[in-house]
């Protein structure tokens, strides 16, 4: 488990197309050769940080709360790690990388 989410079991992740065929919005760390799906522990972080990763044009995007146990099992069954971050995109926890 986390330590960042021990006491709050709710994270923000990014949707993209919210409402219809949705999915994470996943995102690769080329120096780590690593996907990863950014999570955020409040939804303010989640829309400071959205200019910052890379996204499809035309489609919609949104933040919404998911269980982190739900998140990780999603993450994991599509070959994500997860990465806890902040508004400004610096990485405060590795979830699901070796090492």
């Amino acid at each position: 488990m986390s330590q960042l989410i021990k006491d709050n079991p709710w994270v923000y992740a990014i949707v993209q197309n919210p409402g219809g065929n949705e999915k994470f919005l996943g995102q690769t760390d080329v120096e780590m050769k690593i996907s990863f799906i950014p999570a955020f522990l409040e939804k303010d972080a989640a829309g400071q940080c959205l200019p910052f990763l890379v996204r499809e044009k035309g489609l919609k995007y949104e933040a919404q709360a998911i269980f982190f146990e739900d998140l990780v099992e999603y993450a994991t069954k599509n070959g994500f790690a997860i990465f806890i971050l902040d508004g400004a995109g610096k990485i405060l926890e590795k979830i699901g990388v070796e090492g």
